[in-house]
């Protein structure tokens, strides 16, 4: 593949990014239900690719019409075949600089400090995440493989396409192939696509019932978005700075030092699954495989928190600037978003359509479930605002939690931000990408543990979720609500 066509594939998806933006400030129906420009951009270019505009240019040519360019346009869409090669081999690249910098220029909190604010935010999401794999592996067993011929892997895929999202799923696609079932990867990105636009359009559907219901602590049923916000634009007067100069241009541009720590913390991650696979070749191989079909992403999260500890330790100067990481993650996780979706398989979907509505379907109720029963039980306060950031999240990824969240608690007046932000510091590194979802597929697969195993593990990771938030939590919050009562009635 030459230079060329990769520098093409790029300004193409630059392209694309940019079209995305106008449809979104001009099209009411996409600032209403809130989706971000990668999925607008995403959607143009399935539309414009093999299994759509390519099947039409086909049709045409099986009647002779324009053979030339109907033949071309049959094989690889609008954009070609090298084009869409390109683009296919990014998700996998890329998800990695996105997890990498998830902890990178933010200061690591004291455990106990986070755990007193995120907990019950941290007990809420494990029970949602190991739900996934719990009714996800149970309906794989009881009605994919013995009637619709799915491998039990399949049963990994709500939590993969849902929490983990277009990244994850993206790349997780090694893996999925490794196993022998390479179409899962389509299957889990169509389920990332379905599990973002189901939680902002449900998400929105049920801020407006919690606002007339008086469920909402901040906003009330006469507030009114504006027509910039709901078209992805900052006002005039809130615009802030995106990132701050941290060093001097004359010795070298902030981006350039930021994005060679991301870099830095993707080696170390890269140094880390090389180490553990090399282990586990010495060790117990013979026995049981994980690391070998465990990707890169989760180990760059690590190498991101391993360099962030040594930043806290050394960074005198506080040259580490957490927004301009972000603006690294934010351009990649577009790219990634853009490049995955238009690499999309629809005929993969469509030969396992059943499959697939069924774990939407039912990982769709959970969610529902958990939101509407456990988390008025298990959030102390604010429940709507900070539950309706995990519903987000447990549908559509991070990003659509806090979107939901800022519709909800648009000035930050809640707890809802700092717990979800610190609950994210421990639930990151095993759900929605983590460990546990890296493991998942080989666990699944191994003899040694087996589909059974796996959801047996979930399950009683799922009840320990349930007890902690709905008995210990409760029972401390109560306890020390006695506390202050216990001590002005011996004062007085």
């Amino acid at each position: 593949m030459s230079p060329g066509t990769v520098g093409l594939a790029l300004l193409l998806l630059g392209v694309l990014l940019l079209v995305s933006k106008l449809v979104r400030v001009t099209w009411k129906l996409t600032q209403r239900l809130y989706l971000p420009g990668s999925i607008i951009g995403g959607g143009i270019a399935l539309l414009l690719g093999p299994d759509v505009f390519g099947r039409l240019m086909g049709l045409l040519a099986d009647r002779g019409v324009a053979v030339g360019l109907t033949e071309r346009a049959a094989e690889g869409g609008l954009f070609g075949v090298d084009v869409t090669a390109v683009w296919s081999s990014l998700p996998g690249l890329l998800i990695s600089v996105v997890f990498a910098g998830l902890f990178l220029g933010k200061r690591m909190p004291r455990l106990r400090e986070a755990a007193s604010l995120a907990g019950p935010n941290l007990a809420f999401g494990i029970t949602v995440a190991s739900g996934q794999y719990v009714i996800g592996i149970a309906l794989a067993l009881l009605v994919l493989v013995p009637f619709l011929d799915v491998p039990a892997v399949a049963g990994a895929l709500i939590e993969i396409g849902f929490i983990g999202g277009h990244g994850t799923a993206a790349g997780l696609g090694n893996t999925f192939a490794e196993v022998g079932w390479a179409e899962g990867q389509d299957l889990a990105l169509g389920m990332a696509t379905v599990g973002l636009l189901s939680g902002i359009i449900v998400g929105i559907v049920l801020i407006n019932w919690g606002v007339r219901r008086g469920k909402t602590t901040v906003i009330s049923a006469d507030a009114k978005r504006t027509g910039n916000e709901q078209a992805g634009l900052v006002e005039r007067d809130k615009r802030t700075s995106g990132s701050v100069m941290t060093i001097h241009p004359s010795s070298m541009d902030p981006l350039t030092l930021h994005f060679g720590l991301v870099a830095l913390a993707v080696l170390i991650g890269q140094l880390l699954l090389m180490g553990l696979q090399a282990l586990e070749q010495a060790l117990w191989a013979e026995r049981i495989e994980i690391m070998a079909y465990v990707p890169l992403f989760p180990m760059a999260m690590i190498g991101g928190i391993v360099l962030q500890l040594f930043i806290d330790r050394f960074d005198r100067d506080d040259i580490v600037d957490h927004h301009t990481i972000e603006r690294i993650q934010g351009l990649s996780l577009d790219i990634l978003v853009i490049a995955a979706m238009a690499t999309l398989s629809l005929s993969a979907i469509a030969e396992n359509f059943l499959a697939f509505a069924l774990l939407t379907v039912a990982g769709l109720l959970w969610c529902l479930f958990a939101f509407l029963v456990l988390a008025p039980r298990m959030m102390p306060t604010h429940w709507f605002e900070r539950g309706i950031g995990e519903f987000g999240q447990s549908l559509g990824v991070t990003a659509t939690g806090l979107v939901l969240m800022r519709v909800v608690d648009p000035e930050m007046r809640t707890p809802a931000y700092p717990a979800f932000g610190y609950k994210q510091l421990i639930f990151e590194p095993f759900f929605g990408g983590g460990l546990i979802t890296a493991a998942a597929i080989p666990l699944i697969v191994s003899p040694q543990v087996g589909a059974l195993g796996m959801l047996a593990f979930m399950g009683v990771v799922m009840l320990a979720g349930l007890y902690v938030g709905l008995v210990v939590l409760r029972k401390r919050r109560r306890e020390a609500a006695r506390a202050p009562e216990a001590a002005t009635g011996t004062a007085s």
